[in-house]
């Protein structure tokens, strides 16, 4: 069966994992982590792309943005990759892909979904062993959303920004919710829309897509196993 055809539509959030090739390092040194941001920095503004959250990681990216437009973000992360492949190759004397040949999106609802998957994407350095807390890592947007670090490519979501009336209001409400355990189910609902490349959301919500999408959000319903004969 032939793979779904990407749907990420305009003002909808998008999770997004781009992985290292094999689940080969694409980060070797903190140059390499600056250089991507750099160019992800210029990718948002060339392509209108808003990045909400994001955490970078030794093998792969994590991003949650809202595109401008409906093909915008396959856009974006096409002209990314190929900047960033080329300046690692030339860096590091070697050749050939780096990336994963597609990267992974799923929409994201706004309302319940949209703070946990950034949480999500936030703790992953807490989750891999990295760091006990997500302030100790630099190279995410909890910099941002729960330090108040002013970093250029970050736009704050209105679902954040109905956290508090202040800056400060907000980043301690993000703290709160930052600190408040996880569910199993909602973690594999989180990985496996984004594997899938399914909505991240309610039924509601996956309706509503497939209506305007003309694709599936739902993965298919198992057939009723055959007797032996």
């Amino acid at each position: 069966m032939g793979r779904l055809a990407r749907y990420a539509p305009a003002a909808i959030p998008q999770h997004v994992i781009q992985r290292g090739n094999n689940r080969q390092s694409c980060f070797v040194s903190k140059e390499n982590f600056a250089v991507y941001s750099a160019y992800l920095n210029e990718a948002l503004e060339k392509y209108a792309v808003r990045c909400h959250g994001w955490v970078f990681m030794t093998n792969h990216v994590h991003l949650l943005c809202t595109p401008s437009t409906d093909n915008a973000l396959s856009k974006m992360m096409q002209w990314l990759g190929q900047k960033y492949v080329r300046y690692y190759n030339r860096h590091s004397a070697r050749s050939g892909t780096l990336f994963e040949g597609r990267f992974k999106s799923c929409p994201v609802q706004t309302e319940r979904y949209f703070l946990n998957c950034l949480k999500y994407i936030e703790l992953n350095p807490v989750r891999a062993g990295m760091v006990s807390d997500p302030a100790e890592y630099y190279w995410s947007s909890y910099q941002a959303n729960a330090l108040g670090k002013n970093i250029t490519m970050w736009t704050p979501h209105p679902e954040y920004l109905r956290l508090g009336k202040t800056p400060a209001e907000r980043r301690r409400a993000y703290r709160e919710i930052m600190e408040q355990p996880a569910t199993e189910a909602l973690l594999k609902e989180i990985r496996q829309s984004t594997q899938r490349g399914m909505a991240l959301g309610n039924d509601r919500f996956k309706d509503q897509l497939e209506q305007c999408g003309s694709r599936r959000q739902r993965p298919l319903k198992s057939g009723p196993k055959k007797s032996a004969p």
